[in-house]
């Protein structure tokens, strides 16, 4: 006699709610990588009505390039970070998600790539492979920049793939660098110390961004209850000093490029300043959910229980992440006075 088992329990199938569970995280994906998108190809428009600024040529596509290329850094390094952290759980489970710096890479080398022939035509969107100056690439400042920016992405997606997947933080901190050293010329001035704040700035929002996502991935992986709550707690003690030193550094960078005097007027009356607002507003929410997450850690019952508002909390994050990449295709706010 042949006994046939429900799919549920037939190895490699799920029932249907699982099916139905995971058709249901897919949509939201979708949707959550649409307006992901839209953000920054939309943004620039939309923060610029109003204000009798110009628009550099394509703004969206390289808000769009940049976003991505601000996407592809957070995923390894945070991958590094966390696994790292998971590390020093006791007794934490052998288990761990699948790698997703591979794919960062590649797609941090095409964003990289993108924004590098936008450079080597001056500027300006190139419509033909003609117009497009490799060579110019290397007699100017910012052509070498955008240059190391897409040999890093290639060296760190190779070293991601390697037995040492770990050694991708050298080549990814060639790019932070390189993004610190783009953000402020050396004609801007006090360009080291904007290049530093900014370096730091860049580096702990990475290292946020990343680090959640990789650590709410692995508790799906880890089930062991008391080692997921460990490696939470862990992950949101660094990220109290990470939150400290990104607001930091955030509202140094902006009152060197809007006085004091002229912030309230410049936070709604140019594009820079509206969008600025917005990431402000953006990371204020993010912080309440880590707090409200960090309560629940702390006196709930399940402590995983904070998993809920972290996973907003990465959805957040992600949105102040594409509205950066907005931040860096407006033009840069007047400095009155």
């Amino acid at each position: 006699m042949t006994l046939i088992r429900p799919a549920s329990e037939v190895p490699g199938t799920g029932g249907p709610e699982r099916r139905r569970a995971g058709a249901g995280r897919a949509v939201a994906v979708l949707v959550l990588v649409t307006l992901g998108a839209l953000t920054p190809l939309l943004g620039p428009s939309a923060a610029l009505h109003g204000t009798g600024e110009a628009a550099a040529p394509g703004a969206g596509g390289i808000a769009l390039l940049r976003t991505v290329l601000f996407a592809a850094l957070c995923v390894p390094v945070g991958e590094v970070f966390a696994d790292r952290l998971a590390g020093r759980v006791p007794g934490a489970p052998a288990e761990a998600p699948r790698r997703w710096a591979p794919y960062a890479a590649a797609a941090g080398f095409l964003a990289a790539l993108g924004l590098a022939c936008v450079v080597a035509t001056g500027n300006l969107v190139p419509h033909s492979l003609a117009e497009i100056d490799v060579g110019g690439l290397y007699r100017s400042y910012e052509g070498r920049l955008a240059l190391l920016e897409v040999d890093a992405f290639a060296v760190a997606g190779l070293c991601a793939l390697s037995r040492r997947p770990g050694t991708q933080v050298w080549p990814l901190a060639a790019v932070v660098v390189a993004e610190a050293l783009r953000a402020h010329p050396p004609a801007e001035h006090g360009a080291s110390t904007g290049a530093a704040l900014t370096l730091v700035h860049l580096l702990c929002a990475a290292l946020w961004v990343g680090g959640l996502l990789r650590v709410l991935r692995t508790l799906g992986r880890w089930r062991d209850g008391a080692a997921g709550a460990a490696l939470l707690g862990r992950y949101a003690r660094v990220a109290a000093v990470l939150l400290a030193a990104i607001t930091a550094t955030g509202v140094w960078s902006s009152l060197r490029r809007m006085p004091a005097d002229t912030v309230l007027d410049q936070l709604t009356t140019t594009a820079y300043g509206r969008t600025l607002l917005g990431k402000v507003l953006l990371v204020a929410v993010v912080a309440v959910l880590a707090l409200c997450a960090r309560i629940r850690l702390r006196r709930a019952a399940d402590p995983l229980s904070a998993c809920s508002p972290a996973r907003a909390e990465v959805v957040a994050l992600g949105s102040a992440v594409a509205v950066s990449g907005v931040l860096t295709a407006l033009p840069l706010p007047i400095r009155w006075g």
